[in-house]
């Protein structure tokens, strides 16, 4: 998997820095996908700077309904119907999500030549798509607003193959049932376990995606061990108090969630756009003083899991 930033400016875009878009690249060798997380006025223009066309979008989740995570939709859905594309698409949101696309397609004389789904989302388990499940964690903020943890299913250890091999067994289809962990019962009567075969499972990759947020008890366990941790540091740690009276975080309280909920890497984004270049630099600075393994979000930046 890999993040590709398409925004990470707080409210109102900068020059450097467009509003709120995050694309995920999920790179699976059989069921590949491309989910975007939130959509800030501007994101398809800012796609079109990337390598991935919002054709190849297959799901959209949206943390809340503020403008700047959300003003771009209409307008991408559109472009994405007129250029003829006809895969389905789903979009998962807060209650009204389902309204204000309507409305806006609605009295905009627009509509989609292809399958779009619109799900209004409550509290825990998304979906589960086989190989990776998403949960939603409702978060702190003056209006309804989620948090999306993804989790990849682990994957089966390899097969000993060498091993089975000296015990007489033909490669085949009985290896794949083997690796399946399936017992089976060889012609001359021996009894084989897949399990005694193979290697441990391999822990599938988890990733954090936060909606803006002030600190609160339900962001430890959306973080909870992940290997990534997307999360705002939406103003400097002096300014915490009122960074917290609009539903936002400090750089110092994103560092420390990023500590305790014992995360691999922590990556800052929807910055104030009151800093510039030297001033997202200190956000970081204060970050890494608690937590080392702190990244700066940068339009168009990739982050690989």
């Amino acid at each position: 998997m890999e993040l590709i930033f398409l925004g990470t400016s707080a409210g109102v875009p900068t020059r450097n820095r467009n509003v709120t878009a995050l694309l995920l690249n999920l790179q699976h060798p059989t069921q590949a996908g491309l989910w975007l997380f939130d959509c800030g006025e501007g994101t398809q223009h800012q796609m079109l700077r990337t390598a991935f066309n919002p054709g190849k979008l297959d799901k959209i989740f949206i943390t809340h309904l503020h403008g700047d995570h959300l003003f771009g939709l209409p307008g991408l859905l559109c472009s994405r119907s007129m250029a003829g594309n006809v895969q389905p698409l789903t979009i998962y949101g807060p209650t009204g999500i389902k309204e204000f696309v309507e409305t806006a397609l609605r009295l905009s004389g627009s509509w989609t030549d292809y399958p779009l789904v619109i799900e209004e989302i409550s509290e825990g388990q998304v979906l589960d798509d086989g190989l990776r499940k998403v949960t939603a964690w409702a978060l702190n903020h003056p209006v309804e607003c989620y948090g999306y943890r993804i989790e990849e299913h682990d994957k089966p250890g390899a097969l000993d193959a060498r091993a089975l091999i000296a015990q007489g067994v033909r490669p085949g289809p009985v290896f794949q049932k083997l690796k399946n962990g399936e017992t089976l019962t060889l012609e001359d009567g021996r009894i084989i376990k897949g399990e005694d075969f193979l290697a441990p499972a391999v822990a599938g990759k988890k990733l954090a995606i936060f909606g803006d947020t002030a600190p609160c008890p339900a962001a430890l366990e959306l973080a909870r061990n992940v290997d990534l941790m997307v999360h705002e540091a939406t103003l400097e740690w002096a300014m915490e108090e009122k960074a917290n009276s609009r539903g936002h975080s400090s750089s110092r309280q994103a560092a420390q969630l990023a500590l305790d909920a014992g995360v691999g890497r922590l990556v800052i984004t929807h910055l104030s756009s009151r800093y510039d270049e030297a001033g997202s630099r200190r956000l970081l600075d204060e970050c890494r003083e608690c937590f080392p393994e702190t990244l700066l979000a940068e339009d168009f930046g990739i982050v690989a899991l």
